[in-house]
């Protein structure tokens, strides 16, 4: 039976964002306050959330249920996936000594850990964003830190504030895509806006990182490094969504921008070392091979073909036979739930007609869809495997070795993959149950602050969903509706929703249990969301002023 969701049950706006809250507030309580180890603050996350679904929001059992699974299934693949094998290509580059190369060519471009931390995790980071997405720069950028000698929460606390700028258009632009498939936007002009509300962010995010490693002090000695990282980025990112398009910006910037740290580097040196810095001092880049680079640009190349449209296509078999199709990316429609789910006035346009409900064809057109693709060939995870096996082969590592730094990851990983479709369920459950817009339908009631509210609804979405694309499919449509409502530009507030929804990115379970993985911190969950939630909430207030700014004072800033 088809089942239209409801986001006023209590029949009090108050009582019933009340209840849809529940979830959220007990994984964060048990997170953050508890300190419970994320699986079971997921676990009791994902209990409450069923519950609130089925019992006071109407949600059917088995479309309850099936949402769940089909969370945790997306958790695994291509999250859980793409987490994994991004860990085991670093455990093969430490446990082959390859890691120690990279160390000592990194230190010989500074041996200052801030401007160590620029170059990783925001233009590296920002260019595996660009071309991956789904949790990947921080895996790699947090494990990268780690073995350069960062303590393991700078690590991750660092890797995590630094992905939220090129967040809006990460995997090859697809967040700002999806945002146009559901407002009905041009995605050119979607990103444009984007680009120019992030532009100051990205600008400052490098002194921002700086700041919450090392404090002011630390910043006044390497603002020149982190000027130019912010500044080449920021520029890119504008100048490139501006004049060709939201596909590939991040992978310009930070390509760039890495680029021009670098060289900028050879001419000048922080004044003061860190202290860390001095006592590795004695590391010298002269003696390290260039090998050394083999596994990360192998990472590059087979990352940014793996995003590339003609290649994913053909990766799916997109014009294969239908065997074919469905051996190399098989779709599932989930029982229960594919297309028995409907969502109704205000989140879509128009109100949903009940009583057209049992026909198929205006259920196929209206319903909320629920496939599972199990595309394991074009997922991203798989483009890493191939990365680290490519680089096993060039640099000539024994067979034996590479299973064996496989089983030793798959080992160290299992808490943290039950953990991220714990979390995915929990996150499923809430979109397909109407909870989540339930929450996001309180911040319409804000009037003329709507333009403030509207990134923070962004920011909620992505801190439900771990996701800007699941966010901005989330919103998109009840963002265009709001704004028409109240007179304001549409285009603006459905872009704040994507521009806003960045800054939720470092506070998502999802990220953190990833960032917690790749450190070795597994059970630290809640540290670490201490560590960056103000950082998040300070960004996302920031950028509600921004696009008040922009509705109401500067106008001229929009394209």
């Amino acid at each position: 039976m088809p089942w239209v969701q409801v986001y006023n049950p209590l029949g009090s706006s108050w009582l019933s964002t009340a209840a849809a809250a529940v979830p959220v507030i007990v994984l964060l309580t048990t997170l953050a306050v508890f300190q419970w180890r994320a699986y079971w603050s997921a676990a009791a996350g994902l209990a409450s959330a069923l519950a609130i679904a089925v019992l006071i929001f109407g949600m059917p059992v088995g479309s309850a249920a099936a949402a769940a699974v089909y969370g945790g299934a997306y958790g695994l693949l291509p999250i859980g996936w793409t987490v994994l094998n991004g860990v085991f290509l670093y455990n093969l580059t430490v446990k082959t000594g390859q890691f120690d190369s990279l160390r000592a060519l990194v230190r010989g471009v500074s041996l200052d850990r801030r401007v160590q931390v620029i170059l990783i995790a925001f233009c590296f980071g920002g260019f595996v964003e660009g071309a991956a997405g789904f949790g990947t720069p921080v895996a790699i950028t947090s494990a990268l830190l780690l073995g350069l000698g960062f303590p393991p929460l700078q690590a991750a606390g660092l890797s995590l504030i630094a992905n939220t700028a090129p967040v809006a258009f990460g995997s090859i632009g697809t967040p700002i895509q999806a945002l146009a498939g559901v407002t009905g936007v041009s995605g050119n002009l979607l990103g444009a806006i984007a680009g120019r509300q992030l532009l100051l962010f990205a600008v400052m995010l490098p002194s921002w990182i700086v700041v919450a490693m090392s404090g002011w002090r630390g910043l006044r000695a390497v603002w020149p490094a982190a000027l130019v990282a912010g500044v080449s980025f920021g520029v890119v990112q504008l100048v490139w969504s501006n004049t060709i398009g939201p596909n590939l910006v991040d992978i310009a910037a930070g390509l760039i921008s890495l680029g021009i740290v670098v060289a900028f580097c050879r001419v000048w040196q922080p004044a003061e070392l860190d202290r860390h810095a001095v006592e590795v001092a004695h590391e010298s880049a002269s003696h390290a091979p260039l090998s050394a680079l083999a596994p990360w640009l192998m990472l590059s190349v087979f990352v940014f073909a793996w995003g590339l449209k003609p290649v994913k296509n053909a990766l799916n078999g997109v014009a294969a036979s239908p065997a074919m199709r469905s051996a190399v990316a098989p779709v599932i429609d989930v029982p229960d739930l594919h297309t028995r789910i409907f969502r109704d006035f205000p989140v879509v346009s128009d109100a949903t007609d009940r009583a057209r409900l049992d026909d198929a064809t205006y259920r196929a057109a209206r319903a909320e869809a629920a496939q599972f693709t199990f595309n394991w060939l074009s997922a991203t995870g798989t483009a890493i495997l191939f990365a680290a096996i490519a680089s096993a082969v060039l640099l000539r590592i024994r067979a034996a070795e590479v299973v064996g730094v496989a089983r030793e990851t798959l080992r160290q990983m299992r808490p943290s993959l039950i953990t991220i479709a714990l979390m995915l369920a929990l996150g499923f459950v809430t979109r397909y149950g109407g909870t989540d817009a339930t929450l996001g339908l309180a911040f319409t009631k804000s009037g003329v602050f709507y333009p403030f509210f509207a990134p923070v609804l962004g920011w909620i979405g992505v801190a439900l969903t771990g996701s800007d694309t699941s966010s901005n499919v989330l919103f998109g449509s009840l963002q265009m509706i709001t704004s028409k409502q109240l007179g304001l530009n549409s285009a603006l507030m459905a872009a704040a929703n994507s521009s806003g929804g960045v800054m939720g990115k470092m506070i998502d379970a999802q990220s953190i249990v990833i960032s917690t993985s790749a450190t070795g911190q597994v059970g630290l969950e809640g540290k670490i969301l201490r560590f960056v939630f103000w950082h998040s909430v300070a960004l996302v207030t920031l950028m509600g002023l921004l696009v008040m700014a922009m509705a109401y004072v500067v106008p001229w800033m929009l394209p």
